[in-house]
């Protein structure tokens, strides 16, 4: 249990803190509700940073890590995506059900596609994509740009750029889970078997 690992605990143990604060803040309207989720997701970012940079910094590079610190970036986004898709119109800006249903099914295809990888391949290559990155920037910052309350056409255009690149991203995952599958020797020695 490296120091990195603890401080990506730490980070999923503020998911539901974060949940409750946003919940809270959605039926009472109180500002303080809103002030702990915009706390909330702002320790968890940072800490993202963080034990990335010690992981790195001190070789604290581990399995476990490679496993929780992506889990812990979702778990937050994809709540942050849900609970601001619901109607909470009268404190929070919308995320319009569309994009929601973008992250999900790409989340959803990816993590079914490792899972097939594995089995058939046994060792899955995930090759991190720029358009991956500005995907979770952008829905990260969907999520900072209502916790904000800034200008709701803005958030729009930051809306339509995060559904445009999570797709494009989600494709881009899919065609090189096809292409590891495809460069497997089993799949060669399947499609040879079909000639005959």
């Amino acid at each position: 249990m490296t120091t990195a690992n603890k401080i990506t605990i730490g980070r999923i143990l503020l998911v539901p803190f974060f949940i409750g604060q946003v919940i809270s803040c959605a039926h009472t309207g109180q500002a303080g509700y809103r002030l702990g989720a915009l706390l909330a997701f702002a320790f968890a970012s940072l800490a993202d940073a963080l034990d990335g940079y010690v992981a790195r910094h001190y070789n604290q590079r581990s399995e476990l890590g490679a496993i929780l610190d992506p889990l812990a970036d979702k778990l937050l986004l994809i709540s942050g995506i849900i609970l601001f898709s619901l109607e909470n119109r009268r404190y929070f800006d919308r995320i319009p059900m569309w994009l929601t249903v973008t992250v999900l099914s790409r989340d959803a295809i990816i993590l079914m596609g490792v899972a097939l990888i594995h089995y058939m391949v046994g060792k899955v290559k995930v090759r991190a994509r720029w358009t991956g990155k500005i995907s979770t920037v952008l829905q990260m910052a969907v999520i900072w740009w209502i916790l904000l309350g800034w200008n709701a056409a803005a958030l729009r255009c930051l809306v339509a750029g995060a559904g445009i690149f999570t797709a494009v991203s989600g494709l881009l995952y899919v065609l090189d889970g096809v292409r590891q599958l495809n460069t497997h020797p089993a799949s060669a020695a399947a499609a040879s078997q079909d000639q005959f």
